[in-house]
């Protein structure tokens, strides 16, 4: 544990920081889960609802800073691509 005035709130911060990723983190990952299982079960309809949710949560994962936005395009654009092969 940290003796230091200023390392102690920057431990509280780096928590509260660390929750607070976690949870955007870990709602990018369970809509890209959903989406890609909609992908593999052929129904297209739910499959572009589900990807377009998975677009937005990354979306909103990379705003707050969570994950790269170059990471966040990288996951929207392979299910997108899965996506536009379920069409053909």
């Amino acid at each position: 544990m940290a003796n230091i005035k200023s390392q102690i709130k920057r431990n509280r911060q780096n928590e509260k920081k660390r929750i607070r990723n976690r949870i955007f983190r870990g709602r990018a990952r369970t809509f890209v889960a959903k989406a890609r299982t909609a992908i593999e079960t052929g129904v297209a309809e739910d499959a572009k609802a589900a990807t377009l949710a998975a677009v937005s949560e990354l979306d909103k994962a990379a705003q707050k800073g969570v994950i790269h936005k170059n990471n966040a395009a990288r996951r929207k654009s392979r299910l997108m691509k899965r996506l536009a092969a379920l069409a053909k």
